[in-house]
């Protein structure tokens, strides 16, 4: 039996009514997985596929899907299957059809996203671990955000740049910073919010009618400034988002320096995922927040 054959099955299965594959349509854009829209008459779906030992990485995904959508704070696709043949392991979603952002759409962002970071858990990290790109991402549940963050975070992806032969500065000024966390924060954290993980502005769209659209979580609890810092990398959102979010939920004035040491894990996982190009924007931002030291 061939994938589509799988997929259709399941779908059927898992919405109750029977579904046969009339188009299957490929969509560009991401560097991970191969992704599909697939419809008939009547429904439409957007399919992730990608190695059948890969099945966790759509598992945790859809997981973090649910997890949002039980927020009740922001729209994300709904999952509806997942799976693996011999060959393949799929996703299959909702299909959203978006459309372009707008000055109320980025606002509506904002207050969502601040909702959604009031959704707060007893403990920091999640019940499985997922994935930040391809990386792995490790969630053990700790009662202490600054060891979660040195273990899981920035140590986790120190010993994988060593892993890839990354030494010297990096490495001499990684180990510096681990032992100095706590001079980031006036007082450990002790609120771990529910968190997108992989916030940049490739992982938010907007629906047809507007409405803010988020997919490709990386979720755990943690400290909220992790998404904050993340939507101000790699292009950044509009201020609107920013106004709306400070206005639901003010961040403290000394966020400014956090984002730098926040942002630091997704560089140094670009670093480990995408090669050198990442070593000397990992190492200025290891510097200034060596700076920043007392």
């Amino acid at each position: 039996m061939s994938l589509w054959s799988d997929i259709a099955i399941q779908i059927s299965t898992s919405i109750n009514n029977f579904f046969d594959i009339e188009k299957i349509s490929s969509i560009s854009g991401g560097c991970i997985n191969q992704a599909y829209c697939i419809k008939n008459s009547k429904h439409s779906f957007f399919v992730k596929t990608n190695k059948n030992v890969n099945l966790h990485m759509f598992e945790s995904e859809a997981m973090g899907l649910q997890e949002i959508q039980n927020s009740c704070s922001l729209r994300v696709p709904t999952p509806i299957c997942w799976g693996k043949n011999e060959t393949n392991s799929y996703l299959v979603l909702e299909y959203i059809e978006m459309d372009h952002i707008t000055k109320n759409g980025s606002a509506a962002l904002g207050t969502g996203l601040a909702e959604m970071h009031q959704k707060s858990f007893e403990k920091f990290g999640w019940i499985q671990n997922n994935t930040i790109g391809s990386t792995e991402q490790i969630n053990d549940f700790s009662l202490d955000w600054i060891n979660f963050w040195r273990k899981h975070r920035l140590g986790y992806q120190l010993q994988l740049a060593k892993t890839n032969g990354y030494t010297g500065i990096i490495l001499k000024q990684g180990e510096y910073l681990m032992a100095e966390l706590k001079s980031f924060f006036p007082e450990n954290p002790q609120v771990a919010s529910l968190l997108h993980g992989d916030l940049w502005h490739g992982n938010c769209s907007y629906d047809l009618t507007g409405h803010p659209v988020l997919y490709d979580p990386a979720i755990y609890y943690g400290d909220r400034e992790t998404d904050l810092a993340m939507t101000e990398l790699f292009g950044g959102f509009p201020k609107t988002f920013y106004a709306a979010y400070n206005e639901a939920y003010p961040l403290d004035p000394s966020y400014k320096i956090r984002k730098i040491l926040y942002n630091l894990y997704h560089i140094l996982n670009h670093l480990n995922l995408f090669g050198q190009g990442y070593l000397n924007q990992a190492e200025d931002m290891m510097m200034k927040l060596s700076a920043e030291i007392h």
